[in-house]
């Protein structure tokens, strides 16, 4: 489980840029916690027999405060950046308890009344999968897990002596990105009521509004990226191995925010050959030769989201090289970049096929 560790960049990359900001910069900082209480949604039926109660827990958040001296907080509305912890408990023994860490964003709409979190870190689960003493759990394969969670809020700061209040909706999810079986997963959707509690009450700053620059410009730029990690095929104790991506694609901005995507994968999953030698032998009917090839080769379009130096990619993809059937031809990627100077770029980003977890990619390239 060492690998998910390396998802603690996410939080370095994110509060690398909202929290250790120049002195001279205004800085001004809020607490929130919220109480939450929901139920397990059921997106798969092999939980069904793990949706027995009404999880609940609490939210704490810190949050920096952006007035606009970066262009880029101006071009999203002056969001917040900041670090959430999140305690659920499932209310279910076999699933356990959570405990998270998360690096988040708050976007504002309506005046800055309605508040969107997004927010992805590390959760800790107290009771995983174990064949002898655990094994209805399929939902957990490990201690550790990715999660990702989003809240809307309605949130008035400042009403009393720096209190303020927020209620709104939230989602949870947990997942080991088939890192180790069984990864069923959770989703969590709740309600939540909290406050907020301004540490810097009496002091005001005004958002600053960015200077006119010329529209971005760029020819067409093209990228190089190698993918990898390790992960498991849902077949229990089937065994982790290692895997690893080649990617090329042009990319063309589209402005300050955003630029569009072409470009190729190669996949070179080695826990394919395992599950066609296990198919081979254990499931005859399925006709699986011993032989077939276990790599894979994708065409993908795909969008970047430029925020500072992190960058939200999303991309779909089509196998048009796919010699054994495994999740279908469609797969998607989602995840987050950072760049380092004007070419150099990290990454961490979940491939999937459709809402079935694939593996957790960890990556760099450049784009030339």
């Amino acid at each position: 489980m060492k690998r998910l560790l390396l998802l603690n960049l996410v939080i370095g990359l994110v509060a690398s840029q909202g929290i250790s900001q120049d002195s001279q910069i205004a800085k001004k900082y809020v607490l929130d916690a919220s109480q939450f209480y929901g139920s397990i949604l059921l997106h798969n039926p092999d939980i069904s027999h793990l949706i027995s109660a009404h999880p609940g827990g609490v939210i704490l958040g810190f949050n920096r405060k952006r007035f606009g001296h970066e262009e880029w907080e101006a071009l999203y509305g002056y969001p917040d950046t900041g670090l959430s912890f999140i305690y659920q408990n499932m209310n279910n023994a076999t699933l356990g308890e959570h405990f998270g860490l998360y690096a988040h964003y708050n976007f504002y709409f309506l005046q800055r009344n309605l508040q969107f979190r997004i927010g992805q870190g590390v959760a800790y689960n107290t009771n995983p999968y174990d064949k002898n003493d655990n094994f209805r759990n399929n939902a957990y394969g490990t201690h550790l897990l990715s999660s990702t969670m989003v809240m809307f809020n309605y949130q008035r700061e400042n009403l009393f002596k720096g209190l303020g209040v927020k209620a709104g909706i939230s989602l949870i999810h947990y997942s080991n990105a088939n890192f180790k079986a069984p990864n069923t997963s959770t989703n969590t959707f709740a309600l939540n009521l909290g406050l907020t509690y301004d540490l810097d009450q009496d002091l005001n700053y005004n958002y600053l509004q960015p200077e006119t620059k010329e529209k971005v410009e760029e020819p067409i730029r093209y990228n190089l990226a190698f993918r990898t990690g390790v992960n498991e095929s849902d077949v229990i104790d089937s065994g982790r191995y290692g895997f690893w991506i080649l990617s090329a694609y042009a990319d063309k901005r589209l402005g300050r925010k955003s630029a569009l995507q072409l470009g190729t994968d190669v996949f070179f999953s080695n826990f394919l050959k395992e599950l066609i030698r296990f198919q081979s032998i254990s499931f005859p009917e399925l006709q699986v030769a011993p032989d077939t090839d276990f790599k894979r080769v994708g065409v993908f379009i795909g969008h970047e989201l430029f925020i500072n130096k992190l960058s939200f990619e999303t991309q779909l993809g089509y196998y048009v090289y796919y010699p054994f059937d495994f999740e279908g031809r469609v797969y998607n990627r989602i995840g987050l970049k950072r760049y380092f100077g004007d070419r150099w770029f990290g990454a961490i980003t979940l491939k999937s096929h459709g809402a079935k977890a694939e593996t957790v990619e960890f990556g760099i390239g450049i784009r030339l």
